[in-house]
């Protein structure tokens, strides 16, 4: 990859994934105007795939209709040298994988309030005529929610939500994702509802709350078998009342888990509560505390 792509200077590079990799750049302006943003860029090898650069189009489109707080915003599609990338907001923090767990309960619980939030509005977003798109995010899981140092709660990744008006989505034979956080139906490659995020959820917040994954296994087919069966866990030192949130999100069944996120969301929130007041400039003081230089204290 060059130094620079169109008017972006590329300064490091941030990760990669089946699509795409995602590089921290600054943007250049008129009288010395400088902006740290976000770039991610087709890769190298797909440059040219016409089907590829179909549905990173595609998904760049989608995702510049999505506007929320807790959601990090797609601001330009462009192309440089027959090289697609999609500029976002840079969130000067870390994500969740990156801070580490468990963390503080009341933390836990707003973060997953906030992640709540986010996905019940992904998933009511409708087309220009009030149809809904029926999107799901499909990938709750901590390295895709980003903390920022003014605890902010982002969730990321957006390009691997599915909606019904999207067509080859993925490629054959891949479910994207991460095994310990999929539902069920997901393992099981079935068909995904919004209820899906909400057992993804639920995994991301007993790992934040006791620094394991329930489904865990010595192998991803352990743990695709594990996740498929879906016996409730014992949550062992997770306080009853949360614990409670947690086994119907994590029903087998989706139509067992709550109607909505929303409905999830209001469940956390009134576990959050019972524990005292607490919102982002908390969290941004337990994230600062965590950070130095930008890197997760070891």
């Amino acid at each position: 990859m060059p130094s620079t792509l169109g008017p972006y200077e590329l300064l490091t590079r941030l990760g990669a994934g089946g699509m795409a990799e995602v590089w921290k750049a600054r943007a250049f302006g008129a009288s010395g105007f400088e902006k740290i943003v976000v770039l991610k860029v087709l890769l190298p090898e797909l440059v040219g795939e016409a089907r590829y650069e179909r549905m990173f189009i595609e998904e760049a489109k989608l995702h510049a209709r999505l506007v929320h707080q807790n959601l990090v915003q797609v601001h330009e599609l462009g192309s440089a040298g027959g090289q697609y990338f999609v500029r976002l907001d840079f969130v000067d923090g870390a994500d969740l994988a990156r801070l580490g767990a468990p963390m503080p309960e009341p933390f836990a619980l707003y973060v997953a309030e906030q992640l709540a939030l986010g996905l019940d509005y992904v998933h009511r977003v409708t087309d220009d005529v009030g149809r809904p798109l029926g999107l799901v995010h499909r990938d709750v899981s901590p390295s895709n929610v980003l903390l920022s140092r003014e605890g902010e709660v982002k969730l990321v990744d957006l390009g691997i939500a599915k909606a019904t008006a999207l067509r080859d989505t993925t490629r054959a034979g891949v479910r994207k994702g991460k095994y310990a956080y999929m539902s069920p139906e997901q393992v099981s490659g079935l068909g995904l509802t919004a209820a899906s995020d909400q057992f993804g959820l639920a995994v991301t917040l007993i790992e934040l709350l006791t620094g394991g994954r329930p489904f865990d296994g010595a192998t991803p087919l352990e743990t695709m078998d594990r996740v498929r069966e879906a016996s409730p866990p014992a949550l062992d030192g997770v306080a009853d009342d949360v614990k409670g949130v947690l086994l119907r999100a994590l029903a087998k069944e989706p139509a067992a888990r709550f109607a909505s996120s929303e409905a999830l969301r209001r469940a956390l929130a009134v576990c959050r509560r019972a524990r005292g007041d607490v919102g982002a400039i908390e969290l941004a003081g337990w994230v600062n505390s965590k950070l130095v230089g930008g890197v997760p204290r070891q």
